[in-house]
């Protein structure tokens, strides 16, 4: 059982305080969805997560154990993270950088054993990308790119795996194939999974937990069916959006100021 906590976290960027006091529990089996306006703080959150970001205040802790006091390796062993943008300095294909994710695994003379490349194979067939494996990742699309990145941290075999918007750029039919993927993951293989959501249905229909972060402070925490509802929606998300409850909630526009 692996869990993932933050007590009391506050971080930001230069004078900018971005996460206030932020308080998580975050276990195995989990699919957790977070969700929030622009600018919310939810990617500093990931961020200081996956201990990228220190804290100015509060510690996280993996299975009680200070991430301060973990070196980079330890870290890259436990938690996966799949960021926003990825950008590389060579044409890499795309096996080449699904391959990366074992970079922490590398024994010292940094050759790929046998187990390296099965987690390789098992990843890219799992994001059903064998036929892309010998294109340059900056020859795909953004959708393709997307899943490779997903690939990448699926190969890292790790106990966490945090998500800084994996359905952007891609396709109805591929988000709803990566959420209930993640999904079954985490079920199957104990994780803990944390993505940053925009899409509230996505989130309300497949994740086990929302938690909903405004103005820098996780203001919700729960199921779909009690998080996402009409109070909860028009004051974080503004007056325009309606729910229809059920479980899972629906979301949608409110036409014509309805």
């Amino acid at each position: 059982m692996t869990s993932l906590a933050t007590r009391s976290v506050t971080a930001g960027y230069g004078d900018r305080v971005a996460l206030r006091d932020a308080d998580l529990e975050l276990r195995s089996g989990e699919l957790v969805a977070v969700v929030g306006p622009n600018g919310a703080g939810k990617s500093t959150l990931i961020r200081v997560l996956a201990g990228l970001l220190r804290p100015r205040s509060g510690a996280v802790s993996l299975d009680g154990i200070d991430l301060r006091g973990l070196d980079r390796g330890q870290i890259a062993r436990r938690i996966a993270v799949v960021p926003q943008v990825f950008d590389t300095l060579f044409p890499f294909s795309v096996r080449e950088v699904v391959g990366l994710g074992r970079t922490a695994r590398l024994g010292i003379l940094g050759r790929a054993s046998a187990a390296d490349r099965a987690a390789v194979a098992r990843a890219m067939r799992e994001l059903d990308l064998d036929s892309l494996g010998t294109r340059p990742i900056d020859a795909l699309s953004g959708g393709e790119r997307q899943r490779a990145l997903l690939a990448m941290a699926l190969a890292q075999e790790s106990d966490v795996l945090l998500l800084d918007e994996p359905t952007a750029h891609l396709d109805p039919a591929h988000q709803l194939a990566t959420l209930d993927l993640l999904r079954r993951l985490a079920a199957e293989r104990g994780l803990v999974v944390v993505a940053v959501l925009h899409d509230l249905n996505l989130a309300s229909a497949l994740a086990s937990r929302v938690v909903v972060v405004a103005g820098g402070r996780v203001v919700s925490d729960g199921p779909p069916a009690r998080i996402v509802n009409e109070e909860l929606v028009r004051s974080v998300f503004g007056a325009r959006l309606a729910v229809l409850p059920g479980d899972p909630p629906f979301v949608l526009p409110r036409v014509g100021g309805r």
